[in-house]
């Protein structure tokens, strides 16, 4: 089965990685028709991409009959109102992070796709990077031990833009923390489990847009463990390593260049001793005495697409839920309440 899909909201990530290196690349996914109220972007990318259909209202191309599941990558105030259209009009939904702006529009897209027995997933696309995969396995097995502190960053250079919906409030819901911070989040509660508390510190050290240019969070997993996650918008992009750290009491993983939209990057594992039933891997040792972990890498973007059309194709439950996006913004408000009332927050 190929699943077909159409996409609302086609410039930005959707043109840039998701359309090319996802729908068009999955073996079981084809594009259909695109969608946008800027009717010159939709006609270029329907163009750019083979002449697919085009559209520059949801209800239009959710009216399309050829289309099997929608892919949502518009500003998040509008998340709640375009994935409860699509799940009425019987449309499967992969819908962008973060979820929506509250945590009831949250409820009211799950309720939406379960009352029209439609699939919900989020784009949390990065969990599906080859690496992580790796190490994710290796925490699981126990291979660093308890794992006590573990640190996600992701930061770039965002500077004022003229109509940037990331820079107001009222239209993304914060600036560095919901945009690059729920990721960090995402990942450290893939290898270490449940947040139970947050504190926070957000700014606007540099740009003097509505939304913070930096944050940073400090995480307490209900197994112990620590977490940090920082997310800037004042951090030249070649100057971040967007680095993932994971460290436990038999060892450690260090790696850069992973969190980010890209599929490649390094991982160094410095584990307690040297090990060689590490699963599916081609490695070796570094100048340091660290494990190189080489896994056969994937395009994110096309692991997504190939994921949540299985799932559509067969009757699964996708990796990140709408209850998994919606613990996510749980998480990021919560922060974002910490940095308001200067205290650390319950989850």
């Amino acid at each position: 089965m190929t699943v077909k899909w159409g996409v609302i909201g086609a410039g930005g990530i959707a043109d840039r990685r998701t359309i090319p290196e996802g729908i068009l690349s999955a073996k079981n996914a084809s594009l259909v028709a695109v969608m946008d109220i800027d009717r010159k972007k939709a006609a270029e990318v329907a163009q750019k991409y083979g002449g697919v259909k085009r559209y520059f209202r949801e209800k239009d191309l959710l009216s399309d009959p050829d289309i099997d599941a929608v892919y949502i990558a518009t500003a998040t105030y509008l998340h709640k109102e375009q994935t409860c259209m699509a799940a009425i009009a019987g449309k499967h939904v992969l819908c962008e992070k973060p979820m929506a702006m509250t945590l009831i529009e949250c409820e009211e897209m799950i309720d939406a796709c379960r009352k029209n027995r439609v699939k919900l997933m989020l784009g949390y696309m990065m969990r599906f990077h080859a690496i992580r995969q790796v190490i994710k396995r290796m925490v699981d097995d126990g291979k660093l031990g308890k794992i006590v502190l573990a640190r996600a960053q992701l930061s770039c250079w965002y500077p004022p833009i003229a109509g940037a919906w990331r820079q107001k409030l009222e239209l993304g819901g914060g600036g560095s923390l919901i945009d690059m911070g729920t990721h960090c989040i995402d990942l450290l509660e893939m290898f270490v489990g449940k947040a139970s508390k947050i504190n926070c510190f957000v700014a606007n050290a540099v740009h003097a847009y509505e939304s913070e240019d930096s944050a940073i969070a400090l995480l307490e997993f209900e197994n112990g463990a620590h977490g940090v996650v920082d997310s800037y918008f004042n951090i030249p992009c070649e100057s971040s390593e967007n680095r993932l750290e994971i460290y436990g009491t038999r060892g450690s993983i260090m790696a850069s260049g992973t969190i980010g939209q890209a599929s490649d990057g390094e991982a160094i594992a410095r584990p307690e001793s040297i090990v060689e039933d590490y699963d599916a891997l081609q490695t070796g040792i570094d100048a340091s005495g660290g494990v190189l972990l080489k896994p056969e890498l994937v395009n994110i973007y096309q692991a997504e697409i190939e994921h949540f059309s299985e799932c559509i194709e067969k009757d699964r439950t996708p990796w990140i839920t709408g209850e998994a996006g919606m613990r996510n913004l749980k998480l990021v408000l919560a922060g974002y309440e910490s940095a308001r009332c200067g205290k650390a927050m319950p989850l």
